[in-house]
């Protein structure tokens, strides 16, 4: 019998590992310069690390690899991101407590894994560089992240990448804006493809950046999120861009972009670039100052992103750029 690698993942070797170890060394270097100290999770949690109450994302519903053991009860799920995992520990080893240094800034390097169908820079088993910042709400907190991915491209000398910019609001905000967008789409329910017509009662913010044509179409006259923004809301948006702007970093509004997990609130980024003719998110992230406390923590406001290894070398590939590779 011939052996075979699973489909969606890869092996890594000769001069390829190289070109990874180059690329991780130059991000431990970026996490370091910017006060992030590492941390390792274990490559699979109890699933409901994952799987929250009321969460309706895809990748809760269609994309996890979870298991139970022969004779146990236990339900296990390999990590599909890794903001969860590391919020989990954040809580379970008290490093909210009054002795530990505030913020508190980690960062992790590792597999993910999500069953969806393999293609350019998307893999089954991916890998990621993550940083999570615990403790401040300052939106000072939200443009020194950015900034710290945009000055990391900078660094690698990749091109035309652009910032895509929105806000959620809090709580309240985004209640408003869910009715307003249900009250929206409700009437032209038979235009929206199946997937959306779901996601129209599950998750209807998620219809937004449906990549499906007819859904691109059916959004191109939705209410903007912006326009439900509370006063707390509006001022912490406007002081983000305030201070992106007094760094030079350009951005563009985009009020399409969400999140496909439930627990992000006001500022949330993507970096966004093209590879033949086709946009590729490198970079995603933004605030969650709920999920310590869904944690069993206290209130901890939160911030981090996520940034694919495999994407980000596959765009140095295709811009002709080299690591400095030994």
């Amino acid at each position: 019998m011939a052996y075979q690698i699973p489909r969606g993942c890869q092996d890594v070797f000769g001069n390829e590992s190289y070109k990874w170890q180059a690329l991780e060394q130059t991000l431990r270097s970026f996490c370091y310069m910017y006060n992030y100290d590492e941390i390792r999770t274990p490559i699979f949690e109890h699933t409901e690390v994952f799987k929250r109450e009321n969460d309706s994302s895809d990748m809760v519903n269609k994309e996890m690899y979870t298991f139970k053991l022969e004779n146990s009860k236990t339900s296990l799920t390999l990590r599909p991101e890794g903001t969860a995992p590391v919020v989990r520990s954040y809580v379970e080893n008290k490093l909210f407590a009054p002795e530990v240094q505030k913020p508190v800034k980690v960062y992790y390097i590792g597999s993910m894994f999500r069953y969806e169908r393999p293609q350019a820079g998307r893999l089954r088993e991916f890998h990621q560089l993550g940083v999570e910042c615990f403790g401040s709400k300052n939106p000072a907190t939200d443009v020194e992240t950015i900034a710290m991915a945009y000055q990391l491209f900078n660094t690698l000398g990749i091109k035309d990448v652009t910032l895509h910019l929105n806000s959620l609001g809090n709580t309240e905000s985004r209640l408003a804006y869910r009715q307003a967008l249900i009250d929206y789409l409700t009437p032209i329910r038979e235009s929206l493809s199946k997937d959306s017509q779901r996601r129209l009662d599950e998750n209807p913010l998620r219809v937004l950046d449906s990549k499906e044509k007819e859904d691109k179409v059916a959004v191109e006259n939705a209410p903007s999120i912006l326009d439900y923004l509370d006063e707390e809301s509006q001022a912490h948006f406007d002081e983000v861009r305030t201070m992106l702007d007094s760094l030079n970093i350009p951005y563009v509004i985009d009020t399409n972009m969400v999140r496909g997990l439930d627990y992000y609130n006001h500022t949330i980024f993507e970096f966004i670039t093209t590879i033949d003719k086709s946009e590729l998110t490198i970079c995603a992230g933004g605030r969650y100052d709920s999920l310590v406390e869904y944690f069993g923590g206290p209130e901890t406001a939160g911030f981090g992103f996520g940034l694919g290894l495999e994407r980000l070398l596959l765009v140095l590939d295709k811009q002709g750029i080299e690591l400095p590779v030994e």
